[in-house]
Protein backbone atom coordinates (compact mmCIF):
# COMPACT_ATOMS: atom_id res chain seq x y z
CA UNK A 1 0.00 0.00 0.00
CA UNK A 2 0.94 3.41 -0.74
CA UNK A 3 2.32 5.18 2.89
CA UNK A 4 0.66 8.48 1.60
CA UNK A 5 -3.13 6.00 1.46
CA UNK A 6 -2.25 4.05 4.65
CA UNK A 7 -2.05 6.99 6.64
CA UNK A 8 -5.34 7.96 5.42
CA UNK A 9 -6.16 4.55 6.61
CA UNK A 10 -4.63 5.27 9.99
CA UNK A 11 -6.80 8.09 10.43
CA UNK A 12 -10.11 6.64 8.75
CA UNK A 13 -9.12 4.00 12.07
CA UNK A 14 -8.01 6.48 14.72
CA UNK A 15 -4.81 3.98 14.49
CA UNK A 16 -2.13 6.17 16.37
CA UNK A 17 -3.39 9.24 14.58
CA UNK A 18 -6.34 11.71 15.51
CA UNK A 19 -8.95 11.42 12.57
CA UNK A 20 -9.61 15.31 12.99
CA UNK A 21 -5.90 17.08 12.21
CA UNK A 22 -3.64 17.31 8.98
CA UNK A 23 -0.55 14.86 8.88
CA UNK A 24 2.27 15.93 7.04
CA UNK A 25 4.10 13.61 5.59
CA UNK A 26 7.60 13.29 3.97
CA UNK A 27 10.29 10.59 2.31
CA UNK A 28 13.89 10.85 2.66
CA UNK A 29 15.93 8.52 -0.04
CA UNK A 30 19.30 6.34 1.11
CA UNK A 31 22.33 7.50 -0.84
CA UNK A 32 25.34 5.78 -2.52
CA UNK A 33 28.35 7.50 -2.23
CA UNK A 34 30.26 7.30 -5.71
CA UNK A 35 33.08 9.22 -4.83
CA UNK A 36 34.32 11.09 -1.99
CA UNK A 37 33.39 9.05 0.99
CA UNK A 38 35.69 10.08 4.08
CA UNK A 39 36.71 13.64 2.63
CA UNK A 40 33.72 15.29 3.70
CA UNK A 41 34.76 15.95 7.42
CA UNK A 42 38.18 17.32 5.79
CA UNK A 43 36.41 19.53 3.61
CA UNK A 44 36.72 17.77 -0.02
CA UNK A 45 34.17 17.29 -2.63
CA UNK A 46 32.03 14.40 -3.16
CA UNK A 47 30.07 12.64 -5.48
CA UNK A 48 26.48 11.07 -4.38
CA UNK A 49 23.75 9.28 -6.24
CA UNK A 50 20.31 8.70 -4.21
CA UNK A 51 19.10 5.41 -4.03
CA UNK A 52 14.99 3.64 -4.33
CA UNK A 53 15.32 2.83 -1.18
CA UNK A 54 14.12 5.21 1.46
CA UNK A 55 12.33 6.32 4.90
CA UNK A 56 8.95 7.67 5.27
CA UNK A 57 8.35 9.59 8.33
CA UNK A 58 4.28 10.99 8.94
CA UNK A 59 3.73 13.76 11.69
CA UNK A 60 1.13 15.25 13.18
CA UNK A 61 0.76 17.70 16.33
CA UNK A 62 -0.86 16.94 19.21
CA UNK A 63 -2.88 19.46 21.93
CA UNK A 64 -0.50 18.48 25.04
CA UNK A 65 3.20 18.17 25.56
CA UNK A 66 3.92 14.44 25.06
CA UNK A 67 5.62 12.91 22.04
CA UNK A 68 4.77 9.37 20.77
CA UNK A 69 7.02 7.76 17.89
CA UNK A 70 5.93 4.32 16.29
CA UNK A 71 8.68 3.24 13.87
CA UNK A 72 7.63 0.26 12.25
CA UNK A 73 10.81 -0.55 10.83
CA UNK A 74 13.12 -0.65 13.72
CA UNK A 75 10.13 -2.55 16.14
CA UNK A 76 10.56 -5.65 13.29
CA UNK A 77 14.06 -5.32 13.71
CA UNK A 78 13.83 -6.48 17.26
CA UNK A 79 13.93 -2.72 18.78
CA UNK A 80 12.05 -0.57 20.82
CA UNK A 81 10.23 1.09 18.10
CA UNK A 82 7.71 2.40 20.37
CA UNK A 83 8.20 5.58 22.45
CA UNK A 84 6.17 7.99 24.84
CA UNK A 85 8.13 10.78 26.55
CA UNK A 86 7.27 14.63 27.29
CA UNK A 87 8.24 17.79 26.80
CA UNK A 88 9.74 18.29 30.31
CA UNK A 89 11.93 15.28 29.81
CA UNK A 90 13.75 17.29 26.85
CA UNK A 91 14.97 20.34 29.00
CA UNK A 92 18.54 20.12 27.56
CA UNK A 93 21.03 18.36 25.58
CA UNK A 94 22.36 16.46 28.50
CA UNK A 95 18.71 15.59 29.22
CA UNK A 96 18.44 14.13 26.01
CA UNK A 97 21.55 12.59 25.59
CA UNK A 98 20.72 10.57 28.50
CA UNK A 99 17.64 9.50 27.76
CA UNK A 100 18.41 8.24 24.31
CA UNK A 101 20.80 6.38 25.48
CA UNK A 102 18.87 5.13 28.57
CA UNK A 103 19.52 1.34 26.65
CA UNK A 104 20.57 -0.01 23.43
CA UNK A 105 16.88 -0.96 22.15
CA UNK A 106 15.91 3.05 21.75
CA UNK A 107 18.97 4.41 20.80
CA UNK A 108 17.87 4.73 17.08
CA UNK A 109 15.89 7.28 18.53
CA UNK A 110 18.72 10.32 18.93
CA UNK A 111 18.13 10.46 15.30
CA UNK A 112 14.59 11.81 16.12
CA UNK A 113 14.24 12.88 19.65
CA UNK A 114 17.11 14.84 19.05
CA UNK A 115 15.43 16.48 15.47
CA UNK A 116 12.84 17.96 17.82
CA UNK A 117 14.69 19.22 20.35
CA UNK A 118 16.56 20.93 17.92
CA UNK A 119 13.47 22.50 16.52
CA UNK A 120 12.40 23.45 19.77
CA UNK A 121 16.22 25.27 20.38
CA UNK A 122 15.91 26.82 17.18
CA UNK A 123 12.29 27.94 17.03
CA UNK A 124 10.97 28.23 20.37
CA UNK A 125 7.97 30.02 19.77
CA UNK A 126 6.84 27.65 17.40
CA UNK A 127 7.54 24.44 18.46
CA UNK A 128 5.11 25.19 21.67
CA UNK A 129 2.92 21.17 21.37
CA UNK A 130 3.51 17.37 21.78
CA UNK A 131 3.60 15.33 18.90
CA UNK A 132 3.39 11.68 16.90
CA UNK A 133 5.43 10.16 14.63
CA UNK A 134 5.23 7.08 12.62
CA UNK A 135 7.86 6.02 10.46
CA UNK A 136 8.82 2.96 8.21
CA UNK A 137 11.59 2.19 5.81
CA UNK A 138 13.23 0.46 3.24
CA UNK A 139 16.83 1.62 3.48
CA UNK A 140 18.98 -1.02 4.96
CA UNK A 141 20.36 -0.64 8.61
CA UNK A 142 24.00 -0.05 9.00
CA UNK A 143 24.81 -1.13 5.15
CA UNK A 144 27.06 2.22 4.41
CA UNK A 145 24.03 4.12 2.58
CA UNK A 146 22.82 6.84 5.00
CA UNK A 147 19.64 4.83 6.62
CA UNK A 148 20.41 7.58 9.52
CA UNK A 149 20.62 10.30 7.24
CA UNK A 150 17.48 9.43 5.63
CA UNK A 151 15.77 8.93 9.26
CA UNK A 152 16.96 12.39 10.16
CA UNK A 153 15.82 13.94 6.83
CA UNK A 154 12.36 12.95 6.90
CA UNK A 155 11.74 13.52 10.38
CA UNK A 156 12.85 16.96 10.74
CA UNK A 157 11.15 17.62 7.23
CA UNK A 158 7.39 16.21 8.65
CA UNK A 159 8.04 17.46 12.22
CA UNK A 160 9.34 21.22 10.90
CA UNK A 161 5.74 21.27 8.55
CA UNK A 162 3.90 19.93 10.91
CA UNK A 163 4.89 22.99 13.13
CA UNK A 164 5.05 25.89 10.75
CA UNK A 165 8.08 26.00 9.79
CA UNK A 166 10.06 25.59 6.82
CA UNK A 167 12.99 23.53 6.50
CA UNK A 168 14.95 22.70 3.23
CA UNK A 169 18.28 22.62 1.24
CA UNK A 170 21.42 23.35 2.74
CA UNK A 171 19.67 24.47 5.90
CA UNK A 172 17.95 21.28 6.42
CA UNK A 173 20.71 19.31 6.11
CA UNK A 174 22.82 21.15 8.32
CA UNK A 175 20.51 21.00 11.17
CA UNK A 176 20.20 16.61 10.74
CA UNK A 177 24.31 16.89 10.70
CA UNK A 178 23.93 18.88 14.24
CA UNK A 179 21.53 16.07 15.54
CA UNK A 180 24.09 13.24 14.10
CA UNK A 181 27.46 15.14 15.45
CA UNK A 182 25.74 16.35 18.59
CA UNK A 183 23.19 13.85 19.51
CA UNK A 184 23.75 10.74 18.13
CA UNK A 185 28.06 11.51 18.67
CA UNK A 186 28.75 10.60 15.36
CA UNK A 187 31.19 12.06 13.62
CA UNK A 188 29.61 12.63 10.20
CA UNK A 189 30.51 15.44 7.77
CA UNK A 190 27.40 16.76 5.31
CA UNK A 191 27.48 14.24 2.83
CA UNK A 192 24.75 12.10 3.53
CA UNK A 193 22.33 14.42 4.81
CA UNK A 194 22.45 17.15 2.03
CA UNK A 195 22.66 14.05 -0.40
CA UNK A 196 19.18 12.71 0.48
CA UNK A 197 17.76 16.22 1.33
CA UNK A 198 18.91 17.50 -2.37
CA UNK A 199 19.29 14.50 -4.92
CA UNK A 200 17.36 13.74 -7.82
CA UNK A 201 16.31 10.59 -9.51
CA UNK A 202 18.68 10.08 -12.45
CA UNK A 203 21.27 12.71 -11.03
CA UNK A 204 24.75 12.80 -9.12
CA UNK A 205 25.10 15.76 -6.96
CA UNK A 206 28.80 17.21 -6.42
CA UNK A 207 28.91 18.66 -3.13
CA UNK A 208 31.71 20.76 -1.77
CA UNK A 209 31.85 20.17 1.76
CA UNK A 210 32.88 23.42 3.22
CA UNK A 211 30.48 23.38 4.87
CA UNK A 212 27.75 22.77 2.19
CA UNK A 213 28.21 24.11 -1.19
CA UNK A 214 26.19 21.94 -3.72
CA UNK A 215 27.11 22.09 -7.01
CA UNK A 216 25.16 21.95 -10.39
CA UNK A 217 23.44 18.37 -10.42
CA UNK A 218 24.78 15.93 -13.57
CA UNK A 219 23.32 13.44 -14.92
CA UNK A 220 25.05 10.69 -16.35
CA UNK A 221 25.13 9.27 -20.07
CA UNK A 222 22.39 7.48 -21.07
CA UNK A 223 24.30 4.14 -21.13
CA UNK A 224 25.65 4.28 -17.89
CA UNK A 225 24.07 2.97 -14.58
CA UNK A 226 25.20 3.18 -10.90
CA UNK A 227 24.38 -0.59 -9.03
CA UNK A 228 25.26 -0.54 -5.20
CA UNK A 229 26.09 -4.57 -3.70
CA UNK A 230 25.36 -4.42 0.16
CA UNK A 231 27.84 -6.59 1.28
CA UNK A 232 25.87 -7.58 4.20
CA UNK A 233 28.43 -6.95 6.54
CA UNK A 234 27.33 -4.23 8.89
CA UNK A 235 29.45 -0.72 9.29
CA UNK A 236 28.99 2.24 11.99
CA UNK A 237 29.82 5.57 11.58
CA UNK A 238 30.27 5.78 14.83
CA UNK A 239 32.78 2.70 14.89
CA UNK A 240 36.45 2.55 16.46
CA UNK A 241 37.59 2.31 12.57
CA UNK A 242 35.87 5.28 11.26
CA UNK A 243 36.62 7.52 14.62
CA UNK A 244 39.89 6.31 14.42
CA UNK A 245 40.80 7.67 10.86
CA UNK A 246 38.87 11.03 10.99
CA UNK A 247 41.00 11.49 14.26
CA UNK A 248 44.01 10.69 12.20
CA UNK A 249 43.19 12.97 9.65
CA UNK A 250 43.11 15.97 11.93
CA UNK A 251 46.37 14.81 14.20
CA UNK A 252 48.10 15.20 10.35
CA UNK A 253 46.63 19.13 9.97
CA UNK A 254 47.30 20.68 13.21
CA UNK A 255 51.10 18.78 12.93
CA UNK A 256 51.27 20.58 9.29
CA UNK A 257 49.30 23.90 10.72
CA UNK A 258 52.17 23.70 13.64
CA UNK A 259 55.46 23.37 11.21
CA UNK A 260 53.76 26.22 9.04
CA UNK A 261 53.10 28.34 12.35
CA UNK A 262 49.60 28.47 11.38
CA UNK A 263 47.26 29.28 13.94
CA UNK A 264 43.90 26.85 14.89
CA UNK A 265 41.10 28.46 16.46
CA UNK A 266 38.00 26.92 17.31
CA UNK A 267 35.57 28.51 15.10
CA UNK A 268 32.74 30.33 16.99
CA UNK A 269 30.53 31.16 14.33
CA UNK A 270 29.75 27.83 13.67
CA UNK A 271 26.54 26.26 14.76
CA UNK A 272 28.61 22.84 14.36
CA UNK A 273 32.03 23.46 16.81
CA UNK A 274 34.86 23.12 14.43
CA UNK A 275 38.80 24.17 13.65
CA UNK A 276 39.55 26.86 11.26
CA UNK A 277 43.07 28.74 10.17
CA UNK A 278 43.54 31.71 7.98
CA UNK A 279 45.72 29.57 5.43
CA UNK A 280 43.32 26.73 4.76
CA UNK A 281 39.70 27.45 6.60
CA UNK A 282 40.07 24.29 8.68
CA UNK A 283 40.31 21.95 5.37
CA UNK A 284 42.34 19.13 4.39
CA UNK A 285 41.05 19.54 0.91
CA UNK A 286 42.52 22.86 0.51
CA UNK A 287 46.13 21.97 0.39
CA UNK A 288 47.07 21.16 -3.14
CA UNK A 289 48.28 17.44 -3.92
CA UNK A 290 51.54 18.67 -5.60
CA UNK A 291 52.44 20.96 -2.45
CA UNK A 292 51.43 17.98 -0.09
CA UNK A 293 53.81 15.54 -1.53
CA UNK A 294 56.57 18.26 -1.89
CA UNK A 295 56.65 19.53 1.83
CA UNK A 296 54.69 17.32 4.18
CA UNK A 297 53.75 13.98 3.19
CA UNK A 298 57.21 11.99 4.03
CA UNK A 299 57.20 14.35 7.62
CA UNK A 300 54.56 13.08 8.29
CA UNK A 301 54.83 10.37 10.97
CA UNK A 302 53.23 6.96 9.64
CA UNK A 303 51.92 6.30 13.15
CA UNK A 304 51.38 8.24 16.49
CA UNK A 305 48.97 7.39 20.12
CA UNK A 306 47.53 10.25 21.89
CA UNK A 307 50.34 11.07 23.91
CA UNK A 308 52.65 11.33 21.73
CA UNK A 309 50.69 13.62 20.15
CA UNK A 310 49.49 15.87 22.60
CA UNK A 311 52.97 16.53 24.23
CA UNK A 312 54.20 17.83 20.74
CA UNK A 313 51.12 19.37 19.48
CA UNK A 314 48.94 20.32 22.63
CA UNK A 315 45.19 20.34 20.93
CA UNK A 316 43.16 17.94 18.62
CA UNK A 317 41.50 20.23 16.52
CA UNK A 318 38.10 17.82 15.99
CA UNK A 319 35.64 18.18 19.02
CA UNK A 320 34.00 14.77 17.47
CA UNK A 321 36.66 12.40 17.05
CA UNK A 322 38.39 12.67 20.99
CA UNK A 323 41.58 10.65 21.08
CA UNK A 324 41.82 7.38 22.80
CA UNK A 325 44.29 5.66 24.82
CA UNK A 326 45.52 2.63 23.04
CA UNK A 327 44.73 3.38 19.59
CA UNK A 328 48.13 3.88 17.24
CA UNK A 329 46.28 6.56 14.57
CA UNK A 330 47.16 5.98 10.97
CA UNK A 331 48.29 9.85 10.51
CA UNK A 332 50.47 9.99 7.17
CA UNK A 333 47.71 7.52 5.40
CA UNK A 334 44.80 9.53 6.88
CA UNK A 335 45.91 12.74 5.81
CA UNK A 336 47.11 11.84 2.40
CA UNK A 337 43.70 10.39 1.81
CA UNK A 338 41.90 13.97 2.65
CA UNK A 339 44.32 15.56 -0.39
CA UNK A 340 44.23 12.65 -3.20
CA UNK A 341 40.61 11.41 -2.76
CA UNK A 342 39.56 15.75 -3.14
CA UNK A 343 41.87 15.46 -6.14
CA UNK A 344 40.66 12.65 -7.54
CA UNK A 345 36.84 13.43 -6.80
CA UNK A 346 37.42 16.45 -8.55
CA UNK A 347 38.86 14.61 -11.99
CA UNK A 348 36.23 12.12 -11.79
CA UNK A 349 33.80 15.51 -11.98
CA UNK A 350 35.24 17.00 -14.72
CA UNK A 351 35.18 13.30 -16.63
CA UNK A 352 31.32 13.04 -15.59
CA UNK A 353 30.37 16.31 -16.88
CA UNK A 354 32.22 15.92 -19.93
CA UNK A 355 30.84 12.13 -20.62
CA UNK A 356 27.67 13.85 -19.95
CA UNK A 357 27.91 16.10 -22.78
CA UNK A 358 29.83 13.62 -25.63
CA UNK A 359 29.83 9.85 -24.85
CA UNK A 360 33.38 8.56 -24.55
CA UNK A 361 34.62 5.09 -23.12
CA UNK A 362 38.03 7.08 -22.31
CA UNK A 363 36.12 8.94 -19.78
CA UNK A 364 34.52 5.82 -18.38
CA UNK A 365 37.76 3.70 -17.94
CA UNK A 366 39.05 6.60 -16.18
CA UNK A 367 36.17 7.35 -14.12
CA UNK A 368 36.26 3.84 -13.08
CA UNK A 369 40.03 3.99 -12.32
CA UNK A 370 39.70 6.52 -9.54
CA UNK A 371 37.25 4.88 -7.87
CA UNK A 372 39.61 1.60 -7.62
CA UNK A 373 42.18 4.10 -6.76
CA UNK A 374 39.97 4.87 -3.83
CA UNK A 375 38.80 2.13 -2.76
CA UNK A 376 42.56 0.62 -2.20
CA UNK A 377 43.22 3.85 -0.31
CA UNK A 378 40.19 3.17 2.59
CA UNK A 379 42.36 -0.14 3.24
CA UNK A 380 45.66 2.07 3.84
CA UNK A 381 43.26 3.97 6.25
CA UNK A 382 42.53 1.28 8.16
CA UNK A 383 38.68 1.14 6.91
CA UNK A 384 38.84 -1.78 4.56
CA UNK A 385 37.21 -4.74 4.99
CA UNK A 386 37.65 -8.91 3.14
CA UNK A 387 33.87 -8.72 2.36
CA UNK A 388 34.33 -5.28 0.36
CA UNK A 389 37.45 -6.11 -1.15
CA UNK A 390 36.30 -9.82 -2.49
CA UNK A 391 33.71 -7.43 -4.00
CA UNK A 392 35.60 -5.05 -5.88
CA UNK A 393 37.50 -7.75 -7.28
CA UNK A 394 35.50 -9.91 -8.41
CA UNK A 395 33.98 -6.31 -10.19
CA UNK A 396 37.67 -6.22 -11.23
CA UNK A 397 38.29 -9.59 -12.59
CA UNK A 398 34.78 -10.26 -13.73
CA UNK A 399 33.89 -7.01 -15.44
CA UNK A 400 36.79 -5.84 -17.43
CA UNK A 401 35.82 -5.85 -20.83
CA UNK A 402 32.19 -6.23 -19.71
CA UNK A 403 30.69 -3.18 -18.97
CA UNK A 404 32.38 -2.57 -15.52
CA UNK A 405 34.43 0.08 -14.49
CA UNK A 406 34.76 0.62 -11.46
CA UNK A 407 33.81 -0.35 -7.98
CA UNK A 408 34.73 1.04 -4.53
CA UNK A 409 33.27 0.67 -0.75
CA UNK A 410 30.84 3.12 0.35
CA UNK A 411 30.94 6.14 2.66
CA UNK A 412 32.47 5.47 6.11
CA UNK A 413 34.27 2.20 5.02
CA UNK A 414 34.75 -1.10 7.55
CA UNK A 415 32.38 -3.03 5.50
CA UNK A 416 28.73 -1.45 3.85
CA UNK A 417 27.92 -1.61 0.39
CA UNK A 418 29.96 -1.20 -2.97
CA UNK A 419 28.99 1.04 -5.16
CA UNK A 420 29.42 0.24 -9.02
CA UNK A 421 29.86 2.20 -12.22
CA UNK A 422 28.64 0.19 -15.21
CA UNK A 423 27.07 -0.15 -18.76
CA UNK A 424 23.07 -0.23 -18.53
CA UNK A 425 23.61 -3.51 -20.83
CA UNK A 426 26.47 -4.75 -18.50
CA UNK A 427 23.27 -6.21 -15.61
CA UNK A 428 23.89 -10.14 -16.48
CA UNK A 429 27.57 -9.61 -15.16
CA UNK A 430 26.84 -7.95 -12.47
CA UNK A 431 24.08 -10.92 -11.58
CA UNK A 432 26.80 -13.12 -11.82
CA UNK A 433 28.86 -11.13 -9.50
CA UNK A 434 26.53 -11.11 -7.04
CA UNK A 435 25.35 -14.79 -6.73
CA UNK A 436 29.46 -15.30 -6.94
CA UNK A 437 29.44 -13.32 -3.98
CA UNK A 438 26.53 -14.48 -2.40
CA UNK A 439 28.11 -18.28 -2.31
CA UNK A 440 31.18 -17.20 -0.89
CA UNK A 441 29.79 -17.06 2.37
CA UNK A 442 30.81 -12.90 3.62
CA UNK A 443 27.06 -11.96 3.60
CA UNK A 444 24.48 -11.64 2.80
CA UNK A 445 23.39 -9.25 -0.13
CA UNK A 446 21.57 -7.16 -1.25
CA UNK A 447 21.38 -5.40 -5.09
CA UNK A 448 20.28 -1.43 -5.14
CA UNK A 449 19.40 -0.62 -8.55
CA UNK A 450 17.68 2.87 -9.82
CA UNK A 451 17.85 6.32 -7.73
CA UNK A 452 14.58 8.33 -6.77
CA UNK A 453 13.97 12.24 -5.56
CA UNK A 454 15.76 13.69 -2.80
CA UNK A 455 13.60 14.87 0.47
CA UNK A 456 12.92 18.38 -1.21
CA UNK A 457 12.32 17.14 -4.28
CA UNK A 458 9.20 15.56 -2.98
CA UNK A 459 8.48 18.11 -0.63
CA UNK A 460 5.58 17.67 1.77
CA UNK A 461 2.16 15.96 1.44
CA UNK A 462 -0.44 16.44 3.71
CA UNK A 463 -3.37 14.09 4.87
Amino acid sequence: MDFVEKISDFKRSAFFFSAGDPVFVSRSPGRLDLMGGNDDYTGGLVFESTIREATFAAAQLRTDQTIELNNKTVTEAGWQGNLTINWAELENEAMVKELVNRTASIRWTAYVIGNLFYLKKKYPEKVNWGIRLYMESTVPLNRGVSSSAAIEVSVMKASAAAYGIDLKGTELALACQWVENVIADSGCGIMDQIAVVAGKKGYILPLICQPCLPEPLIQLPDDLEIWGIDSGVSHQVSGIEYEAARAAAFMGYKMICDWENIPVSCDTESEIDRFTDPKWKGYLANLSRSNFHEKYEARLPEKMDKDTFLALHLVHPDPFSPLKEQVTYNIRANTKYAVEENFRVQLFSELSRGASLSRSRRSYILMGEQMYQSHYAYTECGLGSKATDFLVELCRSEGAGKGIYGAKITGGGAGGTVAILAEKSAKPVLETIFETYKSAGFGDPYLFEGSSDGADEFGILIC
